[in-house]
This record gives structure tokens, C-alpha cells and sequence, in this order.
């Protein structure tokens, strides 16, 4: 029988399938390649999986392992060294699958006619045999795992058990949304015009927090490195100031560009006035104990000890000095709201160690009485529909599934979760971003203004 006419089954559960989908956002997997059918010569394999655009391959070995790795980059045999940073390797299990970076996308994979392989250090159907083969570590860096990071064993993704049953190859595609096609009502009602713009920029402009001895309330942002806190802050500035900004450092550095405790208050145009809030920005969250933002400086911070400029250590939280430390901070000084910022396209790969950290600075924000919203950024890159219409951001039900996931993993209620798309290569402003930013603003003034009223004149 001729191997191309043979009807593919996939080996995945659908639980696996959906889990495999999970890391990869609202996508579709098309069974290209399996091994038992067409062999495990790489010949074969390229024959079947060769410029099929992102392809995630999932192997099984004999101990019940199911493991594998992704690229976004098209196999082409070019010889070349591929920089793919989206690639990664996996292993489905439990809840939630291991996901490990590789060597933060740099040379992720030699494309060359051999095995697939990842790092030029994990390579599958070895030498045309029905293998993995490990040949060193050091290509890999974590991304979200459950182990301890600094030694890792990508041996640990198989058991040790090199024997492969199967190994299977699925074109990764993008899913089209039906309720977009659809036209289905909106789970949010927003009015895309210039006239709500006007409107929210007006409202912004004009608020005067509830107590008279706060001239501006205070908004702290917190979120893992890279998820794009001060990017929010240099899009407001954008907004207000009628062009692109870029007053915050911001990139997508693997640790936190953001050294410092900044404050940044925002003015209405080159000229005008500062607006009534002001962003404070702080040093990313990272997942290893010793690294990025501390939650004894988080609560500094809180109570308005911490000034502008204070550079952090991770080594050795803020430590007031003694004629400060006796002085209760005044309710100028103290933080009025707090706003996670979480990246749409890392939710599912949030790790144990990163929830515990936003779970302990949860429960003492809460114990100041602050209130808690959520900025779920980069919605674009998450979503096609939404990459294609930002529109579609509330009508799409794959935006939706991540609010809910990102309120159930942060235990915040779904209506304070609100998606962002942060300026970022774009040379000009644009409306409907605009919207977005300009009501998650209006959300923290409303949240300042309750803490404010529930603490009443001092």
C-alpha cells in the first residue's frame, strides 16, 4: 500500500492535545509524519514534514514518556544554524507540561538533511533508528519547569529510557475563531471611536482623587520580567503626549531591564500639566528565589517607603534608614492601586515557583486593604483574530478562555482582568489600542478612588 494514502491516528489523548495546544496558543495540529508508518529515516521525515511552516513533534518511548520539541521556523535541509525563540522542548505531564527554552532561540536547531534535532543536543529517530539521542545540556535554559532550574536534565523530559514506540510530527496552524465569522455579540461591549477616546482622555484628565491630601494616586505595576510593564507605561505616555514614547526601558531581555523603583508621572502633552496618577514601575518577577523583585520590597513599596531611583537588590531588600522608618509614610506616599501585568501568551506556562511568588504578594496587598486588577498584555501575538482586528478582542472566545485562566491562576475576579495591546514596533497611534489603554487607566482610577473611599479622612 502506498504510505501517502495510509489514514494517520494520532497517539495523543485529547487531554494531551489539548494540553500540547495550550502552550502553543489557539492553534490547530495536523498529523504530518509518524514513524511506525513511514519509517524512522530522516529521509522520510523530510519528505513529509520539509517547509510545512511550525511543526511540534511528539515522541513516546517505552517507559510511557511523552516528550518532544517545537519550532516556528520551516524545515528546508538549508545546512544553516536556525534562530527560532519561540522554540522549545516538552513533556506532557500532569496538569501542566514542562516546557524548557532552547538556548533562548539562538542556534535552536542545525537544518540540516539529518534527524530533527533541538540545540544540536537532542536529537529524535537518531542515525535513522528508532532513538533519542542526548549528547550535552548545555544549549537549554529553563522556561517553566518544576525542577530546579540551574540543573536541569533534559534527560529527565524521557526517564532515561532512549527507546522510541512512536514518533509523530504535526503541522501547527492558527485557529480561525467561528464566533468572528460569526459575528457574535461582544462578552464586553466597548465603543471603538474617537469620540470614546476623547471622551476616556477627558475623564483622565479631569479626575480628582476622593481624598484632598492626594494630589495623584499611586498605580504599582508588578509582573514577571518581559511582560510589559514599562511598555504600558511609555503607551500611556504615547496616548497623552499625541506620538511614540519611550521614556521606560523596555525590551524583551531574559532579566529584568528595569533596576530601579521608578515613578512616572504623566504629563498631557508636551506642555501640559502632569495627569492626576502616576505609574510606578519595578524590577520583573523571576521565578528562582535570589533573582528579580523581592516581596519584602514589594511591601516597602506599598507603604510608600521606597523613593524614586531606589535601586534594587535582590541580594538584600530595602531597608529604610531610621529617622524615615519611624515616620508612617503619608497616603501621597503610599501605593493606591496594584496592577499585575501578565503576558497572554505565557499564561499556560506560568510556573509553580511565579504563582507562588504573585500568590504571597497577593495575600499581603490584601492584608493593606489595596485593591488588585490585572493588565493581560500582548493579546495580539495570543490571538490571530485579534492580530488581524483588535476589534475582535471581545468577541473572540480564545481571549475569553485566557481571562478566565488568568483570573483562576491569580484569584482575582474575571472583571477586573483587562486585555492590552502595549505600543511596541508600531510608528504611529492608532485608535482602537488607544480604547483599550486609555479604559484600563480609568479601571485603576476607579479601583484608587475605592481604597481611597474605604479608608475614609485621615
Amino acid at each position: 500500500m502506498n504510505k501517502s494514502m495510509v489514514t494517520l491516528t494520532s497517539n495523543l489523548t485529547q487531554e494531551q492535545r489539548k494540553q500540547l495546544c495550550g502552550l502553543l496558543g489557539n492553534v490547530e495540529l495536523t498529523l504530518l509524519y509518524k514513524a511506525s508508518v513511514h519509517g524512522y529515516n530522516a529521509s522520510a521525515f523530510h519528505q513529509r514534514c520539509d517547509r510545512q511552516g511550525p511543526t511540534l513533534l511528539v515522541a513516546y518511548n517505552s517507559s510511557g514518556y511523552i516528550f518532544g520539541g517545537y519550532t516556528s521556523v520551516d524545515y528546508t535541509q538549508s545546512g544553516r544554524q536556525i534562530t527560532d525563540e519561540e522554540a522549545f522542548l516538552f513533556s506532557v505531564e500532569g496538569e501542566i507540561p514542562v516546557c524548557i527554552k532552547v538556548n533562548s532561540g539562538q542556534y535552536a536547531r542545525l537544518d540540516d538533511a539529518g534527524a530533527p534535532n533541538f540545540g544540536q543536543q537532542l536529537y529524535f529517530c537518531y542515525s535513522n533508528q528508532p532513538v533519542v539521542y542526548h549528547q550535552g545540556q548545555n544549549a537549554y535554559g529553563v522556561y517553566k519547569v518544576r525542577v530546579n532550574p540551574f540543573n536541569f536534565n533534559p534527560a529527565t523530559l524521557y526517564g532515561n529510557d532512549t527507546q522510541l514506540n512512536e514518533c509523530e510530527v504535526y503541522k501547527v496552524e492558527q485557529k480561525k475563531d467561528p464566533q468572528i465569522s460569526a459575528k457574535m455579540k461582544p462578552w464586553r461591549n466597548v465603543q471603538w471611536t474617537a469620540k470614546q477616546r476623547d471622551e476616556l482622555m477627558k475623564m483622565i484628565r479631569n479626575y480628582k482623587p476622593m481624598m484632598t491630601s492626594v494630589s495623584r494616586v499611586r498605580i504599582l505595576m508588578i509582573g514577571p520580567v518581559g511582560a510589559g510593564k514599562s511598555s504600558f507605561f511609555n503607551s500611556i505616555n504615547s496616548v497623552f503626549m499625541g506620538r511614540m514614547t519611550s521614556k521606560a526601558m523596555s525590551g524583551s531581555a531574559g532579566t529584568s531591564l528595569t533596576t530601579q523603583f521608578r515613578t512616572y508621572p504623566v504629563k498631557d502633552g508636551r506642555e501640559g500639566k502632569p495627569l492626576p496618577f502616576v505609574l510606578c514601575d519595578t524590577m520583573g518577577l523571576e521565578e528562582q528565589s535570589g533573582a528579580g523583585l523581592d516581596i519584602d520590597d514589594i511591601s516597602s513599596i506599598l507603604q510608600g517607603h521606597v523613593p524614586d531611583r531606589y535601586k534594587f537588590n535582590p541580594m538584600s531588600p530595602f531597608q529604610p534608614d531610621e529617622q524615615k522608618a519611624c515616620r508612617p509614610a503619608s497616603l501621597q506616599e503610599k501605593i493606591h492601586c496594584v496592577v499585575y501585568v501578565i503576558d497572554a501568551t505565557k499564561i499556560s506556562l506560568m510556573s509553580d515557583q511565579l504563582e507562588e511568588k504573585l500568590a504571597a504578594i497577593r495575600k499581603k496587598v490584601n492584608s493593606l486593604g489595596i485593591p488588585q486588577m490585572v493588565l493581560m498584555t500582548k493579546v495580539d501575538e495570543a490571538c490571530p483574530d485579534v492580530m488581524e482586528d483588535l476589534q475582535n478582542i471581545y468577541i473572540t472566545s480564545y481571549i475569553k478562555t485566557k481571562v478566565q485562566e488568568v483570573s483562576s491562576r491569580l484569584g482575582v475576579p474575571v472583571s477586573c482582568v483587562l486585555p492590552v495591546k502595549n505600543y511596541s514596533q508600531e510608528l504611529e497611534l492608532e485608535l482602537n489600542c488607544d480604547v483599550l489603554l486609555l479604559t484600563a487607566i480609568q479601571q485603576m482610577l476607579n479601583f484608587a478612588d475605592d481604597y481611597l473611599d474605604d479608608i475614609g479622612p485621615i
